[in-house]
């Protein structure tokens, strides 16, 4: 009986000890996420082919995204980016 008893206390011991060091010791503890921060920027570009693929080129190369097309005044398209 006494056998038994430390037996139990020291598998439970064996196995409380490594978790709590690992719950101690957890990097990957969670942290407060912080928000999000974008910038939009707005551009009228002239309704031709060439000078819309020009304007996208410029902004995406510098990191932009475009997210929406507004027609605007329906003479000059606006495109919308977001970084």
């Amino acid at each position: 009986m006494n056998q038994g008893r430390v037996m139990m206390i020291s598998l439970g011991i064996s196995v409380l000890v490594p978790t709590c060091i690992l719950w101690l010791l957890n990097p990957v503890a969670p942290k407060a996420q912080e928000q999000k921060r974008f910038e939009y920027r707005i551009v009228e570009v002239l309704p031709d082919t060439m000078t819309m693929q020009t304007k996208l080129n410029e902004f995406g190369m510098s990191g932009w995204e475009l997210v929406a097309v507004s027609m605007g005044n329906m003479t000059e398209p606006r495109l919308i980016f977001k970084k």
